[in-house]
């Protein structure tokens, strides 16, 4: 029987994975706008970045160099980003000495590292995100392995529309069904360039291959998310995209697509004022 300080996820409603085949297609920011519109919605959300290798998400959210405090319980308590403690954030960024730190690890540390992480934060959370690596590596497999006894709700894989991205997320998906993960849908990301002064959508890379994938695979199309300067510049400086730019084609997919995560259909979602 699990003792509770073994408990996994504990203190966790639904739990979302968000997967990339290959990195570089967006998955952490993908992860981090995801997170911030469910906390528009009114709920308490948690990201876990088991990125180990790359974790990124602390500076996209402005926390980075942030100390990790210990609860009473003997677990630690994720640094929030605002003062209402309704995002949180554990990442491996939070324990090393330095952001230049290079993590050069074997397996079985991984593992033990990606099992705490899954068992020793005292969230308090209606959904938590999990951050994952790209391709399908040790991180993937022990996550899977030590989250089947939690509620996870499934997961989502982002890709980019050009053909070699969507053929790594075909993989993805095959690594998902061998794991009995439900893929959620997907996204696809980067999929034309919207100006910003005549909103002309322009597609700088291919446009559509994310989509055909999710027809071809059966899964859900959850929408496809334009390039904005703006969203990179925020993510440089740990703004909050989705609250500056609401309106932004980017922010209003990304609503639509939470929408869809949680059953609301393909209606765009309520965000509290």
């Amino acid at each position: 029987m699990t003792s509770p300080v073994d408990a996994v996820l504990e203190g966790v409603g639904d739990t979302l994975l968000v997967l990339s085949g290959k990195g570089g297609v967006g998955k952490s920011t993908a992860t981090v706008q995801l997170a911030l519109t469910l906390r528009a919605a009114g709920h308490r959300v948690g990201i876990l970045d088991v990125d180990l290798c790359g974790p990124s998400i602390p500076r996209m959210l402005g926390v980075e160099g942030k100390d990790v405090l210990t609860h009473p319980n003997g677990k630690w308590v994720p640094v929030y980003v605002d003062e209402e403690k309704k995002l949180g954030l554990i990442s491996i960024a939070f324990f090393l000495d330095s952001k230049n730190e290079a993590v050069i690890w074997r397996g079985p540390k991984k593992n033990a590292m990606i099992k705490q992480l899954l068992t020793s934060v005292d969230w308090n959370v209606d959904y938590l995100i999990i951050d994952t690596p790209p391709g399908t590596s040790d991180e993937h497999i022990s996550t899977m392995e030590n989250i089947r006894s939690a509620n996870v709700r499934g997961a989502v894989l982002v890709t980019t529309p050009q053909m070699v991205a969507v053929d790594d997320v075909t993989r993805e998906l095959t690594f998902c069904r061998r794991t009995g993960i439900p893929v959620l849908g997907i996204i696809e990301n980067m999929s034309g360039f919207v100006c910003p002064s005549c909103s002309e959508c322009s597609n700088i890379f291919a446009s559509g291959g994310g989509e055909e994938l999710a027809k071809n695979a059966a899964v859900p199309f959850l929408g496809r998310i334009p390039i904005d300067p703006r969203l990179t510049q925020c993510t440089e400086s740990g703004q909050n995209y989705s609250e500056m730019f609401a309106n932004s084609p980017v922010s209003v997919t990304y609503k639509e697509v939470i929408g869809k995560l949680l059953g609301n259909g393909s209606e765009e979602m309520e965000v509290e004022n």
